[in-house]
């Protein structure tokens, strides 16, 4: 019983400590924290065939779909569906672990 109240305990600080009031998307606040423009991203082709913009910051990740100016989405044949090009895990000292 003691250590399912420490274990709920630690279970609701860390949950606590996660909630930040983070007004600006457009920072990472991570180990490196930088303006997310300074990040580079590359293409993961999804398995219809369509471009989504993909960054690997080491731990965190990004995923837009790449749409045109219209709102329609990218398609471009970069690449065999579901595989990812470009220099999507550069830009961050961050090793990934996985």
């Amino acid at each position: 019983m003691k250590l399912t109240k420490i274990t709920l305990a630690l279970t609701a600080a860390i949950a606590l400590g996660a909630c930040d009031d983070k007004q600006n998307k457009t920072v990472d606040r991570g180990f490196d924290s930088k303006h997310l423009s300074q990040l580079k991203a590359g293409i993961w082709v999804d398995p219809n065939g369509c471009d989504h913009w993909i960054i690997d910051d080491g731990i965190e990740g990004y995923l837009s779909q790449r749409l045109d100016k219209y709102g329609k989405p990218v398609c471009s044949g970069v690449a065999p569906p579901n595989t990812a090009v470009g220099p999507y895990n550069k830009g961050t000292t961050v090793p990934d672990p996985i």
